[in-house]
């Protein structure tokens, strides 16, 4: 395929299967979460974010290229922080403390999913075995992730006490943060796969991340939502409050 068509093949990958489309989100968006429904998302969307500077430590340790590493870097120091930024996984937490959760309770990521660590340890373990290729392909969902930020804040805002800017910071930070590793990776991706076995490997990674959001959200509906069944070991609804953990010490 040409550049141009690959990258309509990309974009369609995300149009079909981005989460955006899962009921559990759609529920989120809408206001139709009960509390303890939104506190299960922060817990086990942050076992996520925080394998996110994990994933890409991995991918650069296999890196020989100085350039591509200095371009990556930045995505570890997003999630991170650095002196002048506090980074994306204290605003994750933030939001835990906005939703009332306990935060060491969430840092300690004792509550997840089963499903939701092994989709994401999958995803980590994927970057870091997989042809360089793959591991940047399966980067692109930031493509689709703008748009879903801007409804999630828009959504959030209007529909739950807890949101404001403060707890929404994450999301209005990657609003800032992801075009830059949008078009880094997208080039570099079109640039590479310059054949059509590495066009089709790509399209495939990109379609894999597409699988380990979805599995992510459908863990949390079945354990929360329907059938509301909980696995041993995750996250009871009314536990590790902030007001509890308060008490407690």
């Amino acid at each position: 395929m040409t550049m141009t068509a690959f990258e309509v093949r990309l974009r369609q990958i995300g149009a079909q299967r981005y989460h955006d489309k899962h009921p559990f989100h759609h529920l989120l968006h809408s206001g139709g979460c009960s509390p303890d429904q939104v506190r299960a998302w922060v817990i086990n969307r942050f076992y996520y974010q925080s394998s996110i500077p994990m994933k890409d430590a991995a991918f650069m340790s296999r890196v020989d290229d100085p350039k591509l590493r200095r371009a990556w870097r930045s995505r570890i120091e997003d999630h991170d922080g650095t002196g002048d930024n506090e980074g994306g996984i204290e605003r994750w937490l933030r939001l835990a403390d906005a939703v009332g959760l306990d935060r060491d309770y969430v840092a300690s990521k004792e509550g997840v999913l089963p499903a939701t660590r092994f989709a994401v340890d999958a995803y980590v373990r994927f970057v870091r075995d997989k042809a360089l290729l793959e591991a940047v392909a399966a980067s692109l969902t930031e493509l689709f992730a703008p748009k879903i930020h801007a409804a999630r804040i828009e959504g959030l805002l209007a529909n739950y006490a807890f949101a404001d800017d403060r707890s929404l910071s994450y999301f209005k930070n990657r609003l800032k943060e992801a075009p830059k590793d949008v078009a880094f990776g997208l080039s570099w991706v079109l640039d590479h796969a310059d054949t059509a076995e590495k066009q089709d490997a790509a399209a495939a990674a990109l379609t894999f991340k597409t699988d380990v959001l979805w599995a992510q959200l459908d863990a949390l509906h079945a354990a929360y939502v329907d059938p509301a069944r909980i696995p041993p070991g995750a996250w009871q609804p009314g536990s590790f409050l902030k007001a509890q953990a308060a008490k407690a010490s």
